[in-house]
């Protein structure tokens, strides 16, 4: 026959000296093994902080200050942290007398503590268990060894600390190793799907071409021409992407913003109405080729989702120069405007009206922005989609 177990009942009874903390350090139970050793009653420590129950002495020396409070709090937050039982190695931790404020008995401790989780995962309190070893250490000391077993200490928790920051740089390195694996997979995934559909129609037109006589060839060379282009811009932008993974940049030169944009537009066929409103000397730093790359692909978003006209605009607002290109299309939903920047999202409108496009465009023209210490972000604008470029200004805009 089963009996239920009293746990405040084995909890009190425990030999090791053992408090109950809250995650802000607010001690909620201590057992009578560590009231007896802590010379104190349960009235003067529950509900309280615990460093306000045992708090640093001041007159210890700066190294057994170190092992003590300060080590500690250091391990309890390593908890929080990790949400895992953390050792902590031979420690100097001097109890204030209970009858005699202000003065301070030299103890040493050896302590464990460990996490306890609610029904739903949740950190709810710490459990601090003690073994005193002051009777140890007072041995050593005494056989000569006093001195020797100082030093260790303090090396074993310079050890300890070393340990505790390369586990927590291998955990972080490996995370982010993690996540540019996963990043990578999910790019040649998307991209292997990508390339497949223009190279799916050319195949087809090419077939049909060879098995039909008599076959409009300037209509099939037409679309060939667009499968090939689909299939140049896909691989443009894994390129682009490959660059800024690498993080390598070009040395910039000084670029005369409007100038520039001016140039760009002259060498596109866009789809619609652009209109154009171009202050004259806003400077910027940047690589010519990865600013072309960014202009290119915010009109390309444009074109792709304006009615009727795009507008242009160049502007100085220091320490900015801004470049805004607004179309008149369907716009961009507010909980969107951060999205559009990832890779690979589309919104369901963008993937109708273009079902071949690779959702990369805004993601490479964002990191470049950024690339160049600037930000690119989609502002409100009614009646269609508002881009806006900052970038630094290379100069003060001249009168």
């Amino acid at each position: 026959m089963s009996s239920q177990i009293d746990y405040e009942a084995v909890f009190e009874a425990g030999q090791a000296p053992s408090m109950v903390l809250t995650p802000d350090f607010v001690v909620l139970a201590a057992n009578d093994a560590c009231l007896e050793v802590a010379g104190r009653s349960a009235q003067d420590m529950l509900g309280r902080d615990l460093f306000e129950v045992f708090p640093p002495n001041p007159a210890a020396p700066q190294d057994a200050e170190h092992q003590g409070a300060r080590m500690l709090r250091d391990s309890l937050e390593q908890v929080l942290a990790t949400r895992r039982r953390d050792f902590m190695p031979l420690q100097r931790y001097d109890v204030e007398a209970a009858d005699r404020p202000g003065v301070f008995e030299e103890r040493y401790w050896s302590t464990v503590n460990t996490p306890v989780f609610g029904p739903h995962g949740e950190l709810r309190w710490i459990v601090l268990s003690s073994e005193e070893v002051t009777d140890f250490v007072r041995a050593l000391r005494c056989s000569g060894m006093g001195g020797e077993h100082d030093s260790l200490a303090l090396q074993l928790q310079a050890l300890n600390d070393q340990l505790r920051k390369a586990h927590r740089e291998q955990r972080e390195t490996t995370s982010a190793l993690r996540e540019a694996i996963e990043r990578q997979r999910r790019l040649v995934c998307d991209a292997s799907h990508d390339l497949r559909n223009p190279i799916t129609g050319l195949l087809t037109e090419l077939e049909v071409a060879l098995s039909e006589p008599g076959i409009d060839l300037q209509r099939i060379l037409r679309k060939l021409l667009r499968d090939a282009e689909r299939l140049n811009d896909i691989v443009a932008d894994l390129l682009d992407l490959a660059r800024l993974d690498r993080e390598t940049h070009e040395d910039g030169r000084l670029i005369d913003l409007s100038e520039f944009v001016g140039e760009e537009l002259e060498r596109r066929s866009p789809c619609a109405a652009v209109l154009t409103r171009l202050d004259p000397h806003v400077c910027v730093r940047a690589s010519a080729i990865r600013l072309a790359r960014l202009l290119g692909n915010l009109m390309t978003n444009a074109e792709r989702h304006t009615h009727t006209k795009i507008e242009i605009v160049v502007t100085a607002d220091p320490p900015d120069a801004v470049l805004e290109i607004l179309d008149d299309g369907p716009g961009i939903p507010p909980e969107d405007r951060e999205r559009v920047f990832e890779r690979r999202y589309r919104r369901e409108e963008a993937r109708v009206r273009d079902p071949g496009g690779s959702g990369l465009g805004l993601s490479i023209a964002r990191e470049i922005a950024q690339e160049h210490g600037g930000r690119l972000y989609a502002a409100e604008h009614h009646g269609g989609a508002r881009l806006v470029l900052r970038l630094p200004l290379a100069a003060e805009r001249r009168p």
